[in-house]
Formats: C-alpha cells, structure tokens, sequence
C-alpha cells in the first residue's frame, strides 16, 4: 500500500517522547536556548502532513498565527506551503510549539527539527523559549494539539518527560486555557518586562531570580540586581523615607520645594480638627499605603469619619493634608534626571445614550491592554464602593444610562491600579516644575523615584500657578510611561538600564577552555596567572569549583551549573570555565558568550555517547566553545591538530594558534598568520634549549625556557608545555601583561594543591608515586612518553589503570594496548561507576588489549576496588620503581599515597636521595 493510500485509522504504533532537553546555553545546533524534544514518530513517519486528510485546513483552524510562519521560505506562509507540499509532524510540533508560546505573549519564532542519524523515524524536535515551565508545557501541549486533529491517531507516548507536573485536562479548549493562566502566572510585569527587554537589546545577560520580579543584571562583580523598579542601588533609607509621607513632606518643606501642609493624626477628631486649621476641602490618606489605597480627595467636614475610616482601614496613622487644585501628573526620575512625565486621568466612562454605566464599564475592561492587577499596561475598573460613593457625589447609580458624551468619573485618584489612564506630558513640563522634581528625588535619596504633582498647568512654573509635589514614590510603575492613552511612549525601561549599567561594564571576562585532554591543568594555569594581576577568579574544573584557592563545591564542576553559579557570584570578577563535552550536549554552555574560547585537541574520548558517535562529532561538539567568542575576543586553537585547527573557519573573535611542531614557522598557513599581525604562542629551539615565545601585532615575546617550567619537569612532560602555550594565548588574548603571564607560569607547579589529579608527585618514601587523572587513549599515551622519556631513572613502572564504563569496547580495549607497552606491571580496575556495563567487563576489555600488546599474564592483575587496586599497586614497589596511580577518586587517592609505608626494599641511602629532593640516578 502507497503512502498515499494509508488511512489514519490504519494507525497503530504511537507517537513516543524519547528524551528531553532544556539547552540554556549556546549549543549544538544554535546559539539560542532552545527545548530540544526527541520523537520517535512510530506510524506517522510514513505519514507526511500532505497525506493526512483535511489536517493542514484543521491545524490553521485552531492555531490561525502558523498562516504568518515563514520557515525555511523566510516569507509569511511558507509553513502553510510545507504543510501543503507534505511535510513531518516533528517539523509541524516544532511550530505549534512556537505559536502556542506567542500566543500568550512570550513571542519567540526560532525552531529546527533534524533526523537523527542511523534511526528511521527518530527526531530532535527543537524550538526557543523564554520561560522554561512555559516553554515545556507548550511542548506537550503542541503534541495533544497535532494528535487531536487527526482521526484515529493513538495517544503519544511519554508526555509526562516533558511536563511531569502539567495535569492532564481533557480536551483541546480547556488545556489551552489551562496554558494561558500558566503563561499569566509565569509572565513578568509590565514594569519589569520592559527592563529586562532594554537590557536585553544592550546584550546585557538577564537572570530571573524568582518566580515574580527578581532580576539579575550581568555576571560577577559587574551585576546589578532588580525588583520591579527597586534596584540594588536604591537606598532603603530612601525608601523607608519615602514610605512616611509625612516625612517626606516635612523633608520637601525643609528644602522650600512646594508641597502641602498637614501632619498625622490618630482619630477623627484630631483629623477634623487639622483639617480646619488648614482649610478645607483636604486630603485624607493612610501613612505608608500605596497605589491610591485609601485616599479621599476633596474631603469636607461632614465627610471626615467616612473618609478617616477609609485611610484607617490600611494604615495605622492617617494623613490629613491641603488639597492642591489641578490635574494629577506622574514624573519618573532616573538617575536624578527626569525622564517622564504623564498626566493621570481618574478612571471614568463615556455616555452613549443607551448603555447603563455598569455595562460602560464592563465594554471598557474588554480593551486588551487592561487586565486584573499589574499584568498589562492598563487594569480593570473595580465597582467598589469608592465607585459608588464618586457616583452618589453626582445624583448617579451604576443603573443609571449617562447621556451621550457626558463623561461619568468613576475613582477619587488617578493612579493606573485602579483603572485610571495616563496622557504622556514629558516634552511639555515646564522648566522651573522639571528642576522641582528633580530635587525632590535627591531629597528623599531615590536613583528610581515617582513623583505624583497636583498642579492646575504642568507648562506653567509651579510657583506661579500654585500646587506642588504630593508625593515621592519608591518602586514607581512604568505602565504609564510605556503604553500610554495618549501622547508618545517613553524608553524608560532602557533609561533605568543605562542609570543603573554603564555601556560595557555589564560583565566580567568569561574564559571558557576545552578539548580532550589538558583542560584541567590549562584552566589552572590560566586561573594562577591571573590571580596575580590582582583579581579575583571564578574557577571551574572536573576537580572543584574555586573562587581563588576556596573550594566553594567539590565534585565534577566542568559543567553548565556550575559556570552559572560562579558567574552569579557577586565576589568575582573574571570567570575560568573548563567547559566539558558532556555539559555541552547535555544542556549547552553555562554562559551566552566568552571572552576567550580555547579548544586544546581532539581525540578518541566519550565517542559512542549522547550521538557523538565520529571524531568530527566531538570537534563540531567541541567548536561550540569557540563559536560562542564575541566578535572582538579571541579563539586559542591547536594548530598541531587538524579537527581544531579546522575550526578557524566558524570561530568567533580573532585567532589565536598555539603549536608544539618543531619548524612550525615554516607551515605557510602559520607563517601568514604571524606576518598579518595575528597572535601564535609557539615552542621554538633556541641555542640555550626550548623556549615559549608568543607573536602578536608583529613582534615576538621571549615568554620563558621550557626548563622553567616547573610543571613540566624540565620538558619531559611534553603536554605541560602545550598546555602552557595555551595558557599563554589565552591570558594575552584577555589582556593580561607579559611579565603577569611570565611570572604566573614560572610559579605553576604540579603540587596536589596547584593542580590536584594532574601530574602530582609523592616521593618522599623512597619510592616516586605520580598521580595522574589519565582516563583515556590520548591522555595516557602522552603519560607513556613522559614515562619514557624518564625511563632509565627507575628499574620498574608500575601503574594503576581503568577507564569508565560508557566508552566503546575498542576505546577501552586501547587503553589496555598503551598500558601493556609503556608499564612494567599493572592492576587494572573497575571504577565505581560501571555506567551500564557488567560488572568485570571493563577489565576484561583492558587485560584484552594488555595482551595484545604482548604483556604476559604474570605482569598484570585485575582487582575491582580502587583502593584495593591503588594498595596492591604500592605494596609491590622497590627501591627505584615508579608507581603511576590513575585514580577516580582524586583526594581518596592522595590520602592513601601519603599514608603508604613502604617494603623493606627501600633502602635508607634511597629514602635519603629523595628526601633531600636528588632525584634516584640523575636529574629528571
């Protein structure tokens, strides 16, 4: 039967939900965090879209916003012409997954959808967000839609991967309504939205904090923090000064700036009789209230309890003041500037003639731009009994059908919370009224202050037409400001973003370092140099994450989570980030850009896992790193590895190549690359021996002598040196000196302390013991040439080696090769993590290998415990052995080494050639 003449009803094998990713970072297949959702499509990969009936009409019917989808058309309809030509429901998923976001007002329109290799019917089904519970739930709710509007479709399989906690709601209409009041309690504010879209359009990295309006701006120590229009920099005096609105007036007064006489009164009697020292009508309102809760204007003697009782109902202490004469206007100072000002309008309705006031009102809420509370630009009109009372005033009552064009006021105040509308005035204050409020925002000590004036003309000079400033507000809304009724909109999101971030001053420098081998030790490197300009730095490692020598999390820190935690750190300020491929795949970078990228090689590690199946996968994996270089930073590249090297074509920044090849100069390539200014940091031969120089802008730097480096152990350990390179390139590419850079790597040793797991040695028992964190082909061959290239200082080399459970056969197989040819005996283990495999069988594989490389049974045990191997390992070794530990427990492994006791073999003469730091025959 042709695909053509398949039926829906023919259907049998469901949709199923394989995997799910949040990736947060830059990744694999974007720069943009995306949901990545990985379908088995079951029946309907034979089923494109063109051969299901009636389903393109059905699917524009419920989401109408894919007619605009222009995907790989880059025109509005392109999608419907996919759909029409017969396309796949991943792809289709993709796209309901963006309207349905956007429909709610989290507009995002990035998607891919892509095969996944060597499995028929599997995809990775990818679209943006910006929240992620949203972000998921539209996930699931994009598949139930596409299922539901095909007949006979089965139910999808494994929805619950992508929102566990969504409750399943039985039909189309109420689980989209259900997706809306999720989007409503995930949307921020209007007020805090556009702060964050202002920082966003500067690049500015945003954080939510919180589940309301708690936002970070930046990394490190350049970040600033928000909450609504409360920023780090506000100062709580000044709020705590604001709050008292009797203190603020008294402060206002004090400084001869215009503002009304009152005071504070605790009965009714007290306010009437301030009320006729001062004159009526009054003002009467709560102490700290906000958003005009309790206040009554135009208040009279007879009105006076009603109105006290009001203010009383929200504060303890009420306010009775002059009532100035004039229109309500709202001025927004940032930064002691003024950027705003609005003229408030009390919120009223329009006769027509025909319909009752209650009904005005219930078409007026219908304006999209007014919801309940803060969440649009515009909110609700409430009939509360403030409403009737303003209504009484005028011989009205909710029932009554106002005439046509008479204009029926509904609220006391102006203030937009309780339905009230603003007319945008800014380029219309007057200069004396602009100096008024500026002062009163200084006053008080605001960098973000509201100040509510009652004047007659905000053109006209204040002390001209009398009035003055009511109030000076902390945390003042911007709905006014952004989407006024009237008049011109005003960028004050971008104007507390530019007050509170000065242009480029919003990050700290982020150096991301990886590769296969050496990340740990070069990020070390990298972090002592720049320790000694004078910073403080954020290190992250597969050993820890420090921030300078504090271990601030032990463990595997090379991942996403912990480049995020060291970046929100408001203590430092730069960021060392070994970033590894796991991370990567699994959620993408820990950061949107990097300053500095490096990746230090490519070989055979972690192939077979998470897709990454070919040395080119892991480069493509690796390059991410680089990719995500801003335009003026730097990519370090190994020149000497052609899958690095390669990445020069997609990296961003300038490059930076860094080579070990003796003649690398001659390489054309290299050789116009150094001639057109660029940087190389490179290991030249010199008459007095190796030497690291780095070239850039045409000159060459003499850095140091290879025998310098400690880490290097006088040039023996070949991958200290390229490591060191890599350093050098890096720091200079984030613009540390030469002589800081000189001085940090001459200062680099191997110690457990500098640089534990990584080429740590322990000979003070007679017996050298080196531990190495060498977990595969590539980084124990490099071991094997240091070894031999030390060879004739010992008699034996024992070694302990294992590698984890989840490479390939053949990998582990290699490692077994490499350690039969390059030690004389060895323990092979099992790590404590299996991942999958039997247990013995990682054992098998390395004796298999051991083997091949003609290693006789008597030279080698398998034992399955670390410690166990590690202590059958020490007890064999005699006088001038080497022992190599490749542990996985770094600190469990150096413990064990320093409390070993050595054989009797060991002689006094020995221990006293190590104690006295000589090495056993001659120097290393």
């Amino acid at each position: 039967m042709s695909t053509e003449q398949k039926t829906p009803n023919a259907m049998r094998e469901p949709l199923s939900v394989l995997e799910v990713r949040i990736l947060r970072g830059p990744h694999l297949y974007s720069a943009t965090p995306m949901v990545r959702i990985q379908l088995d499509l079951g029946c309907f990969e034979s089923q494109p879209t063109s051969s299901l009936p009636g389903f393109t009409e059905k699917l524009l019917s419920a989401a109408p916003g894919l007619a605009r989808h222009g995907c790989s058309q880059r025109k509005p309809g392109g999608f419907v012409e996919r759909l029409q030509d017969g396309t796949w429901l991943g792809h289709v998923i993709e796209h309901v997954a963006l309207e349905l976001q956007t429909e709610v007002g989290m507009s995002v329109t990035r998607g891919k959808t892509r095969s996944v290799r060597g499995r028929t019917g599997v995809y990775n089904v990818m679209f943006a967000y910006r929240d992620e519970e949203l972000a998921r739930a539209a996930g699931r709710l994009a598949i139930e839609l596409v299922l539901s509007l095909i007949d006979g479709a089965p139910r999808a399989l494994g929805l619950d991967r992508i929102a566990p906690r969504l409750t399943q709601v039985a039909g189309m209409a109420p689980a989209r309504a259900a997706f809306k009041r999720l989007a409503d309690t995930r949307r921020l504010g209007p007020s805090t939205q556009a702060i964050v879209d202002a920082a966003e359009r500067r690049g500015i990295p945003v954080t939510r904090l919180d589940d309301r309006s708690f936002i970070r701006l930046g990394w490190g120590s350049a970040q600033r923090r928000l909450r609504a229009s409360i920023s780090s920099a506000t100062s709580h005096i000044a709020v705590e000064t604001a709050g008292d609105k009797d203190l603020t007036k008294q402060l206002l007064l004090n400084a001869s700036l215009p503002a009304p006489r009152g005071g504070v009164v605790r009965t009714p009697d007290e306010a009437l009789r301030l009320a006729r020292t001062i004159g009526f009508p009054v003002v009467v309102k709560p102490l700290d209230a906000n958003h005009g809760r309790g206040v009554s204007t135009n208040v009279r003697a007879r009105g006076m309890t009603e109105a006290f009782a009001r203010a009383k109902a929200h504060a303890r202490r009420v306010i009775v003041e002059q009532q100035f004469e004039g229109r309500d206007y709202r001025a927004l100072v940032i930064g002691g500037k003024l950027v705003a000002v609005a003229d408030r309008v009390p919120a009223f309705v329009q006769g027509d003639g025909v319909h009752t006031i209650a009904e005005l009102v219930d078409l007026k809420n219908q304006d999209p731009r007014r919801a309940a509370g803060h969440a649009n630009v515009l909110t609700n009109i409430e009939l509360d009994d403030g409403t009737q009372a303003v209504l009484a005033r005028t011989g009205l009552h909710l029932n009554a059908v106002p005439a046509p064009g008479q204009r029926v006021p509904l609220k006391q105040t102006a203030n937009l919370s309780t339905g009230g509308e603003a007319i945008d005035r800014t380029d219309e204050i007057h200069a004396e009224n602009k100096a008024v409020v500026e002062r009163a925002a200084s006053i008080i000590g605001l960098d973000i202050a509201g100040i509510d004036l009652v004047c007659p003309d905000i053109t006209r000079s204040m002390r001209e037409t009398g009035g003055g400033v009511i109030e000076v507000n902390a945390a003042p809304g911007l709905r006014m400001h952004l989407a006024p009724s009237s008049g011109r909109a005003r960028a004050v999101g971008e104007a507390i973003v530019d007050a509170l971030v000065p242009r480029g001053q919003a990050r700290i420098p982020v150096l991301a370092v990886t590769g296969t081998n050496g990340k740990s030790t070069t990020a070390r490197m990298v972090a002592h140099i720049l320790r000694q300009t004078g910073v403080r730095v954020g290190l992250s490692s597969t050993s820890g994450a420090y921030i300078d020598d504090q271990c601030i999390w032990a463990g595997d820190a090379s991942g996403p989570k912990t480049a995020r935690m060291l970046l929100s750190d408001p203590t430092v300020d730069v960021a060392v980030l070994e970033t590894a491929r796991g991370g990567i795949v699994r959620e993408g970078l820990g950061f949107d850009r990097c300053d500095v990228g490096a990746v230090l090689n490519i070989s055979a590690d972690h192939l077979g896992v998470g897709g990454v199946e070919t040395l080119k996968d892991l480069a493509a994996v690796k390059s991410v790193v680089v990719e995500a270089v801003r335009r003026r930073g730097v990519s370090v590249l190994n020149f000497d590895d052609a899958h690095t090297r390669a990445m020069a074509r997609h990296a961003g920044g300038r490059i930076a190549y860094f080579s070990m090849r003796p003649g690398a100069m001659a390489d054309p390539i290299l050789s116009q690359h150094i001639e057109a200014g660029a940087m190389a940091a490179l290991l030249e031969t010199e008459p007095s021996g190796e030497v690291i120089a780095l070239y850039e802008h045409g000159e060459r730097y003499r850095i140091m002598s290879a025998a310098a480096l400690p880490c290097a152990f006088r040039g023996a350990a070949r991958f200290n040196l390229a490591n060191a390179l890599a350093a050098a390139a890096i720091c200079k590419g984030a613009g540390v000196e030469l002589e800081a850079i000189q001085r940090g790597l001459k200062s680099f040793n191997s110690s457990f302390e500098q640089n534990p797991g990584r080429m740590n040695v322990f000979d003070t028992h007679g017996v050298r013991v080196i531990l190495d964190y060498a977990h595969n082909p590539g980084a124990l061959a490099a071991l094997g040439e240091f070894v031999a290239a030390s060879s004739d200082q010992y008699e034996r080399v024992l070694a302990t080696v294992s590698t984890p459970g989840d490479r390939r056969d053949e990998d582990i197989r290699a490692m077994g090769e490499i350690a039969g040819r390059t030690f004389d005996f060895v323990v092979f283990r099992e790590r404590p993590d299996a991942r999958g495999r039997a247990e013995g069988d990682v054992m098998r594989l390395l004796t298999e290998g051991a083997r091949r490389a003609g290693m006789c049974e008597s030279d080698f045990l398998c034992i399955a415990g670390e410690a166990e191997a590690t202590a059958a390992c020490l007890s064999r070794a005699r006088a001038r052995d080497l022992v190599v530990l490749m542990p996985t427990d770094v600190d469990a492994a150096w413990a064990q080494i320093k409390a070993f006791k050595p054989n009797s073999s060991v002689t006094p003469r020995d221990r006293a050639a190590v104690v006295s730091g000589q090495p056993m025959t001659s120097e290393l």
